[in-house]
């Protein structure tokens, strides 16, 4: 459902309710002219295309909410991990030590997450993510889970995973699938375990690879692929990657579907694959901005941000930005506020659903599984996958 959001999206009554917030509020927090967000995520690297494509959504945002003249102003700080786990590391704990940021949007890759947990655990600072979709990182069972302080505002993988297999079969009777990934945290597991029993119950899996991020010489894949008589390749993992891979498919006569998840689909991907992204079947736990705002809020958005077409993600980084909005709106300006306010808070999605978040960090509502398609070098949303 594509609500139209009203300017500013619930800001102008989280003002009034500011009012009445700052008079009750703690006096050191009453006290607060500014605080400060941090966004995490890729701005430089082979997988920059994903953190650009959701910085605007975050700026838009913030931008709404310091027009409206609140008591409290936001400044953002980004924090450039390159979808690295490894970078995560070396970048989280600076974030954490600075003491004017209170909430962390992002991350933007699921590594990054992991990487990220022991620094913002330890110093309590909350997480809303727009994108990081590993099912791990709000599993209670998991090690790896970022409980008390991660949320995520999409769909995790174990929802993709399943709506890929299909988006990518569509129209295809018993469907051949060959099946890779790149071995990461996000691709590996988006494939073993989110399109591998969709994809049985489909049709036929005829054959599986895996190769490491940074691969450029891809011809024993080409090889596989074509032996195995597939219909159908999903690939797990990024855009960067991916690109040099669907161009030596479709280079080696490869002729079917070419299929892959979120990390594949951002605004730098049909010029990184040139004519090989024709066609592509792509998914993300996302729908497109500009379906979302008005003419004037559109407008606007390309007036605040410089963007003229919102990229991938910009709708989730939109409503995790609006989380941390709201609550500073309520008089949360500190880390332990906002902790309690995002974890016992109802918020909106950018098409203006309502959610909570649940124990572990997952929205109650989340956007849905978008299928798009690559046509005449633009990604172009097509249906719910």
């Amino acid at each position: 459902m594509n609500k139209k959001i009203v300017s500013g999206f619930a800001i102008a009554a989280a003002a009034t309710l500011a009012l009445g917030a700052v008079v009750t509020a703690p006096a050191n927090a009453a006290a607060k002219k500014e605080v400060t967000l941090a966004f995490e995520g890729p701005l430089s690297g082979p997988y920059a295309g994903l953190g650009k494509d959701q910085h605007p959504g975050v700026e838009y945002a913030i931008a709404l909410y310091n027009a409206k003249n609140p008591a409290v102003k936001v400044k953002l700080i980004d924090a450039d991990t390159e979808c690295s786990g490894s970078k995560a590391a070396t970048v989280a704990p600076g974030v954490a030590a600075n003491k004017a940021v209170i909430g962390v949007i992002g991350t933007s890759c699921s590594g990054e997450a992991r990487n990220s947990f022991p620094s913002y655990k330890s110093a309590g600072l909350t997480m809303v993510a727009p994108s990081a979709s590993a099912v791990d990182l709000t599993n209670p069972k998991a090690a790896s889970n970022g409980f008390p302080i991660f949320h995520r505002v999409l769909v995790n993988d174990a929802i993709q995973g399943p709506a890929l297999a299909r988006w990518a079969a569509k129209g295809i009777t018993a469907p051949k699938y060959f099946l890779i990934d790149d071995m990461s945290t996000y691709g590996e597991p988006l494939i073993k375990t989110g399109v591998t029993p969709t994809a049985k119950k489909l049709g036929t899996i005829v054959g599986t690879d895996s190769v490491a991020q940074g691969t450029t010489d891809f011809s024993s894949v080409v090889s596989k692929v074509k032996s195995s008589g597939a219909t159908v390749v999903i690939y797990g993992g990024y855009d960067s990657d991916a690109a040099p891979l669907f161009k030596q498919l479709r280079t080696g006569g490869y002729t079917g579907v070419l299929a892959g998840g979120d990390g594949v689909l951002t605004s730098e991907f049909p010029g990184l694959a040139g004519t090989a992204s024709e066609g592509s079947r792509l998914t993300a736990g996302s729908t497109p901005f500009e379906t979302i705002l008005s003419k004037d809020e559109m407008a606007n958005f390309t007036k605040i941000t410089g963007a003229k077409v919102p990229g991938l993600y910009a709708d989730t980084a939109y409503a995790a930005a609006n989380v941390f909005l709201q609550c500073i709106t309520e008089g949360a300006t500190t880390r332990p506020a906002i902790q309690k306010c995002v974890n016992n808070g109802t918020f909106m999605q950018a098409n203006g659903d309502k959610f909570k978040f649940d124990r572990y960090g997952d929205p109650t509502t989340a956007s849905s599984v978008g299928g798009y398609i690559v046509k005449a070098g633009k990604t172009v949303f097509d249906a719910i996958a």
